[in-house]
């Protein structure tokens, strides 16, 4: 099926992120554009003011008419939505083109240019940041992110003009793998998804399969240290880059190609000098000032560089930018209380939210307020969770949010709360937490909710509640 011939698009788990994407972008090509999500939140609520139509019970009556010949209509799907699934059962009984997202974004894709932004962490704000460099720049881009963009309030960006395509590109359920990347870059390859993949081993050697997927005339940007072996076609430019370079006084040449230095962190701002082959760009300020897009910076630096950005547009973009949305995002920020709002969900990505935070409050009390995500994910990172965890002064731990997964037997939030080695601790179901924020007799201080689960809908009350109390 000739996607660009299509008449009209069914989307089958229409609220994920990823999908959303999909869904603004074959709506802006005229296309009609229905589909069926579990439950409703303000993204499907805000893609049905769009023109999308969206329903939330599986229920084949409600699929419209417009959406039922199989000539002219292509079922996309995520795989968080089970096989049995009846609308699914019943497009493929039919006889209708179902496709993953994934393999759509690669239909898509195919004549464009890719900057494919991979990594266990930091892919999401990675490729915001290539896409909001690119787009002020003189070079401009298409994209489709994994979050939304507080600068444009979208995942999705169109060009009448580029052929430069930003794409966070999904380890997960090997998505990754349809893509043909112009530019790939590796951001992280700490093992995840192991109801998946089964090994850690086998979850790199995924990574490594997505380097053979580069076109011979790309390039591949790594972080250095990560523990991938490239499979580069010939031709393909290997580049590597870090946060802030470890230097050796005794060495005379570096072997790391980009990467900060001169790093000035203070008054809640971070400023750097971008450093590359044949490049410099020096006080270069970060939109969002958090440590660990330092190195997530440089990255995005080198593909917009890569791609003809100027220093000064390069400098401007990387101080206007925003940030997605729960990416380290900030919703109270006062002098006697901060509450920040992180989609951190792997234990590397607490570590560096936790650390990050620590940092830029040295001195205060920090909060965590978690909530697990996957069954099996907390299973297999327990103890890693735990010790991340344990790096807050004050940790109160909610209920697993189980995703697409039923229940695994023994798997509870208990084995990481037991774990935990601070002594400051609670664990509490998730609909008791504002009751215990409002009864809380200690001061908070900084408050640091984190989770890919449905923890988001209690930033916007506990906000209230902490406003009100100071």
């Amino acid at each position: 099926m000739d996607i660009n011939t299509i008449k009209a698009v069914y989307f089958v788990g229409a609220g994920g992120i990823g999908m959303s994407a999909l869904i603004r972008y074959f709506l802006a090509n005229g296309k009609k554009v229905a589909g069926y999500d579990k439950t409703p939140s303000k993204l499907t609520e805000q893609l049905n003011k769009e023109g999308a139509e969206i329903h939330y019970e599986d229920n084949i009556d409600l699929i419209p008419n417009g959406c039922k010949d199989p000539n002219d209509t292509l079922v996309v799907y995520t795989p968080a939505v089970p096989e049995s699934h009846t609308e699914l059962c019943y497009f493929r009984a039919q006889g209708f083109e179902v496709m993953k997202r994934a393999r759509i974004l690669g239909e898509i894709t195919k004549c464009n240019r890719g900057l494919c932004i991979a990594g266990t962490h930091g892919k999401t704000t990675t490729s915001s940041m290539v896409a909001h460099l690119l787009k002020q720049s003189h070079v401009d881009c298409n994209a489709f992110l994994g979050g939304i963009l507080k600068n444009y309030d979208s995942n999705l960006m169109l060009s009448a003009d580029s052929d430069l395509t930003v794409i966070e590109a999904d380890e997960f359920d090997r998505s990754f793998h349809w893509l043909s990347p112009y530019i790939a870059v590796i951001t992280s390859a700490d093992p995840d998804h192991l109801d998946i993949y089964g090994t850690p081993e086998a979850y790199r050697e995924s990574f490594e399969h997505f380097t053979s997927l580069i076109r011979p005339d790309g390039f591949l940007i790594m972080k250095k240290g990560i523990q991938v072996s490239p499979r580069l076609q010939t031709g393909v430019k290997l580049f590597t880059y870090t946060g802030v370079r470890d230097f050796d006084s005794k060495a005379e040449t570096c072997d790391v190609d980009f990467y900060a230095e001169n790093v000035r962190i203070g008054n809640g701002e971070i400023v750097f000098d971008f450093v590359g082959p044949e490049v410099r760009i020096d006080n270069i300020q970060l939109g969002v000032p958090v440590k660990v897009n330092i190195e997530n910076g440089v990255a995005a630096i080198a593909v917009a560089w890569l791609n003809g950005a100027t220093a000064e547009e390069i400098r401007t973009g990387m101080a206007s930018f925003a940030g997605p949305r729960r990416r380290f995002d900030f919703h109270l920020k006062k002098e006697n209380i901060v509450l920040i709002d992180d989609y951190a969900h792997h234990p590397a990505e607490l570590e560096a939210s936790i650390l990050s935070v620590k940092e830029l409050y040295a001195g205060r009390k920090v909060t965590g307020i978690f909530q697990p995500h996957l069954y099996s994910r907390t299973r297999d990172f327990a103890s890693d969770f735990a010790a991340s965890l344990s790096l807050l002064d004050e940790l109160i731990l909610l209920d697993i949010y189980p995703a697409r997964e039923e229940p695994i037997p023994g798997i509870t939030s208990k084995i990481i709360f037991d774990a935990v080695t601070i002594s400051n601790k609670r664990m509490v179901q998730k609909e008791d937490l504002l009751d215990l924020i409002t009864k809380e007799q200690n001061q908070l201080e900084v408050v640091l909710m984190v989770g890919a689960g449905n923890i988001e809908l209690l930033v916007d009350p506990v906000k209230q509640i902490l406003d009100k109390k100071v």
